[in-house]
């Protein structure tokens, strides 16, 4: 197997910190990397690094672990560029706009909806993205919702089952017939393809008992929970998800004490997971990331990249947001990005650069990471190693 070195490194963020300076990030100055196969076989002082088959100069620039992206939605056809510019001029938004993408993409063959989920991940692993989780939600019929499932699973271990998306068109007037077939026939059909199940708790979209019957039938069949919360309201998706020990309760927009006390207390085992693409897209109020983090809740940030509320594939722009509206440091957000994404994920071989783990990696055409908010809409991912091939 062959051995690569990756030296001359000015900051290597290794999210260890007894690798490193002792800080979360675990930084190493002056560092170097080695790759064996598909793993991380040593980091450390750039002088003190073992020989390798192959070099790669970083020439003074900055490492960091791949992004962990532990929320989005690929899986879909068309656009919703219409209902943003006319959002943009002052129209609000609701759950109501999911059902324009249902329709395009119950339209859309396989073939057309493999191809835009493949080129949403370039775009993203351009921008340093080496792991991903993502959703169906946008068929919500069994057929659809399964196949939305099997072109993901191709793709990505992090599959999320999302039937529970919205309320189906087809059950509009039947709400609770549609939880019945989410919790049944459709659940039957998608589990064998994912990982997760997921549930839109929120005004419009599913209540605090629905979506508690949702959870745990996903559970029963073998899926973990995770639960998209108090994203456009006050409600209960944050507390359910801690009562069910869900992996992650995504967006956290509305918090009331009780809430970030809740995350607080569940920190090993519910992240908050932040979506500031969203706010960013809706002009909606900013998740306080700062009261979390103060309160000792465990936070991941994420593009929740979608057509409807996020359309961005980029972890960096999300870093920068994070630093600039929500209150975060740029050593935060990075952890956030990386680790806190493993978090939310229960993945320990992700989102580090220590011995054992994988190989994903991004070099910023910057002496430091802190570029990442400091120089926001640059590009300045510059190479990527995904499983130790050099993918960028």
């Amino acid at each position: 197997m062959t051995t690569t070195a990756i030296t001359n490194i000015a900051g290597l963020v290794t999210n260890d910190p007894a690798l490193g300076d002792g800080s979360p990030l675990g930084l190493i100055e002056n560092a170097a990397v080695v790759i064996d196969g598909d793993k991380i076989a040593w980091v450390g002082p750039a002088a003190q690094a073992p020989a390798a088959d192959t070099a790669f100069d970083a020439r003074g620039r900055a490492v960091i672990p791949g992004f962990v992206d532990s929320h989005s939605h690929l899986v879909f056809a068309g656009d919703r560029t219409a209902e943003f510019n006319a959002r943009m001029s002052g129209r609000s938004y609701s759950a109501g706009g999911i059902r324009t993408t249902v329709a395009a993409t119950r339209a859309a063959t396989d073939a057309e909806l493999e191809a835009n989920l493949l080129r949403h991940l370039d775009e993203a692993r351009r921008q340093g993205t080496t792991t991903f989780e993502t959703k169906s939600g946008y068929g919500l019929t069994v057929a659809d919702e399964a196949r939305a499932l099997r072109i993901a699973a191709a793709h990505t271990e992090e599959v999320t089952y999302l039937g529970a998306h919205i309320v189906s068109p087809d059950y509009a007037e039947d709400p609770a017939g549609y939880v019945d077939l989410v919790t049944g026939e459709m659940l039957t059909a998608c589990a064998p393809y994912a990982r997760w199940v997921d549930v839109f708790c929120e005004k419009g979209a599913f209540d605090g008992d629905q979506a508690r019957a949702i959870l745990t039938a996903g559970a029963a069949a073998g899926l973990i929970p995770r639960v998209h919360a108090n994203q456009l309201s006050y409600g209960p998706g944050v507390q359910l998800a801690v009562e069910l020990e869900a992996a992650s309760a995504d967006h956290c927009t509305h918090l009331t004490d009780a809430d970030v006390d809740a995350l607080a207390q569940a920190a090993d085992t519910t992240v908050a997971t932040l979506l500031p693409g969203a706010e960013f897209s809706t002009r909606a109020q900013w998740p306080d990331a700062r009261r979390l983090i103060d309160a000792g809740a465990t936070v991941a940030l994420s593009t929740d990249c979608n057509p409807g509320s996020s359309y961005t594939s980029s972890m960096p722009f999300c870093i920068a947001l994070a630093v600039r509206d929500m209150r975060m440091t740029p050593d935060e957000a990075l952890w956030s990005a990386t680790a806190g994404g493993a978090r939310a994920l229960r993945r320990s071989d992700v989102g580090v650069v220590t011995p054992g783990a994988r190989a994903d990696l991004a070099l910023l055409d910057a002496p430091s990471h802190v570029h990442l908010a400091y120089r926001p809409g640059v590009p300045l991912v510059s190479a990527v190693w995904q499983r130790g091939v050099r993918a960028v």
